[in-house]
C-alpha cells in the first residue's frame, strides 16, 4: 500500500469533476482526479453527447424524408444504424480523450479506480490494476460522483431486451417496437430518436402528463409531434410484470381506471429517473450529512457538513444538469483556492432535445403566479416567423414571462427549432437583471429565429409588430 500527498482530491471525472480538477490545477492547487469508470462521466460516454449525436442523425433523416415540400426528392434512402453508432462512438472517443489531455495538460494528476473516504482528508483507492493506494488531501476533497439510473421492481433491466439509456444509445439495429417506460426527458429524447428511425414507439407514463414539471404549453407541442410520428402515448398508466422470452419482452400495463392490457416489444427502455451515487463512499461514517434521497447536503460555497469536504453535481441534488455540475465545479475550485466565491442559482437554464426542442430559463408562468406576482405573458409562434418557414420548422413558440409592474424579465420558455441555442439570450437577460425593454429594443438580425425572442418581449408589452397584440 502506497501513500501520496495532494492539496485537493476530486472523486469523479464527469462534467462536474473534471472542470473542478482543471480549474484547481489552473489556480495552482496540486490536484488528483480519480475516476471509477470513464473520463467524462455519464454525460460524455452515454448521456448528453452520444444521445445528441443520435438525435441529430435521426432528425436529419426525418428532415430528408419531409424535404419533398421544398422540391427535394430523395430516392433509395438507406439507413445503416451500425454505421451511425460508429460515427457517434468516434465523437465520444475524441471528447473523452480530450478530457484526459486537458486535466494532464493543466497539471492535474489522474487515476482510474474506485475511491472511498477513510477519513475527512484521506481517500483509499482500488485502482483499475487491482492495487490499493491511499492518498491524503491537505485542503479539500471534492465529491463529484454523479447519479445512476433507478431500477424499479418488475422492470429489472438485463442490458439486452430491457434496457436503460446506457444501452439505448448503443443499439446496433433498429428495434421494430420499443416501449418507453417513463415520459420524462430521457425517455422522450431517445424514444423520438428511434421513432424517427422507423421504430414503433409506445410511451408509458405513470403521471397524467408527459415531461412532468415542464410548462404544459410546451409539452402539448411535443405530444403532438409524437402522435404525428405514430407513437402511442399512454398517460396515467403503470408498467409492470415484465417477462423476457426469446428476445421479446412482455409487460402488463394498468391504467388509472384499472384497465389492463399486455404488450410485447423488442426493447423496453426504462427511463424513470436517476439516484445519487453517494452509497459506498464512506460519507456517513465520517459525518457527511445526506438528505432522504441520498443527496449530499451542501451550502452556497458547496461545503458539506464536514469541513474540507465539498460536493458538486448530481450527487448533491437536482436539477440533474451537466452545465450545473460544471458551474459548481469551477466555483468549488475557486472556494478551495481561497477566492471569495459562491454559487448563484438565480438562473439555471435547461434544454430538452426532443423534436422540437424545449428550453427554459428563469421561472415559469405557473411559478410566477404561485409566488403572487402580477405577470404579463408574451408569445411569438414560429408559424409566423419567416426564418422558421424558410427552414420548414414552424412548430412551437417563444413564451416570455415579465413582471407586469416594472417589466423585469422573470422567465422565458421556448419550444421550437434551435430552442437550446436561443435560450442563452434569455439566461443572460435574467442574470443581468434586464427588463423587457432591454431585449425588445436590442436589434436582432433578420431573418433569424432569434427575432422571435425579441418579438415575444414586445408582445408581452403590447408592442409586437409582426403579431396582433392583446387588447
Amino acid at each position: 500500500m502506497s501513500q501520496s500527498q495532494y492539496e485537493a482530491i476530486v472523486i469523479g471525472a464527469g462534467p462536474g469533476g473534471y472542470p473542478a480538477g482543471i480549474k484547481l490545477a489552473q489556480l495552482g492547487v496540486k490536484t488528483l482526479v480519480i475516476e471509477k469508470e470513464s473520463y467524462g462521466g455519464v454525460c460524455l460516454n452515454w448521456g448528453c453527447i452520444p444521445s445528441k449525436a443520435l438525435i441529430a442523425a435521426s432528425g436529419l433523416l426525418e428532415r430528408i424524408k419531409s424535404a419533398e415540400a421544398m422540391g427535394i426528392s430523395v430516392s433509395d434512402l438507406t439507413l445503416d444504424v451500425a454505421k451511425m453508432q460508429d460515427w457517434k462512438d468516434g465523437i465520444v472517443k475524441k471528447l473523452t480523450g480530450g478530457v484526459r489531455s486537458l486535466l494532464r495538460g493543466n497539471g492535474a494528476d489522474v487515476l482510474l479506480g474506485e475511491a472511498r473516504l477513510v477519513a475527512k482528508n484521506r481517500v483509499e483507492v482500488r485502482t483499475s490494476e487491482g492495487e490499493t493506494k491511499t492518498f491524503e488531501a491537505s485542503k479539500a476533497i471534492v465529491i463529484a460522483t454523479g447519479a445512476s439510473v433507478i431500477q424499479i421492481p418488475g422492470l429489472e433491466t438485463d442490458g439486452e431486451t430491457v434496457i436503460t439509456a446506457r444501452e439505448a444509445v448503443s443499439l446496433r439495429e433498429k428495434p421494430e417496437h420499443m416501449v418507453v417506460v417513463g415520459g420524462g426527458v430521457i425517455g422522450l429524447e431517445l424514444g423520438m430518436v428511434y421513432m424517427n428511425l422507423g421504430t414503433k414507439i409506445t410511451v408509458v407514463e405513470l403521471t397524467d402528463r408527459l415531461l412532468p414539471g415542464v410548462d404544459a404549453d410546451l409539452v402539448r407541442v411535443i405530444e403532438k409531434t409524437l402522435r404525428k410520428g405514430g407513437a402511442r402515448v399512454l398517460k396515467s398508466t403503470k408498467a409492470s410484470d415484465c417477462v423476457v422470452k426469446d428476445g421479446k419482452a412482455t409487460l402488463k400495463l394498468t391504467s388509472e381506471s384499472g384497465e389492463e392490457e399486455t404488450i410485447e416489444a423488442d426493447k423496453v427502455l426504462v427511463a424513470v429517473g436517476f439516484k445519487p451515487n453517494s452509497a459506498g463512499l464512506g460519507l456517513e461514517e465520517i459525518g457527511v450529512k445526506l438528505d432522504e434521497r441520498g443527496h449530499i447536503l451542501k451550502n452556497e460555497r458547496l461545503e458539506t457538513s464536514v469541513p474540507g469536504i465539498y460536493a458538486i453535481g448530481d450527487v448533491s441534488g437536482a436539477p440533474y444538469l451537466a452545465h450545473k455540475a460544471t458551474y459548481e465545479g469551477e466555483i468549488c475550485a475557486e472556494v478551495i483556492a481561497g477566492k471569495a466565491a459562491a454559487v448563484d442559482y438565480r438562473v439555471m437554464p435547461s434544454a430538452i432535445f426532443t423534436e422540437p426542442e424545449i428550453a427554459t430559463a428563469g421561472i415559469s408562468e405557473e411559478q410566477a403566479k404561485a409566488e403572487g406576482r402580477n405577470v404579463k405573458i408574451g408569445k411569438f409562434p414560429f408559424s409566423v416567423s419567416g426564418r422558421a418557414m424558410a427552414v420548414n420548422a414552424t412548430d412551437g413558440f417563444v413564451k416570455t414571462i415579465i413582471d407586469a409592474d416594472d417589466h423585469l424579465v422573470l422567465g422565458v420558455a421556448i419550444v421550437g427549432p434551435s430552442a437550446s441555442d436561443l435560450i442563452s439570450e434569455a439566461s443572460l437577460a435574467i442574470e443581468m437583471g434586464a427588463f423587457a425593454e432591454d431585449v425588445a429594443l436590442t436589434v436582432h438580425p433578420h431573418p433569424t429565429l432569434g427575432e422571435g425572442v425579441m418579438e415575444s418581449f414586445k408582445h408581452a408589452m403590447g408592442e409586437a409588430i409582426h403579431l396582433m397584440n392583446r387588447k
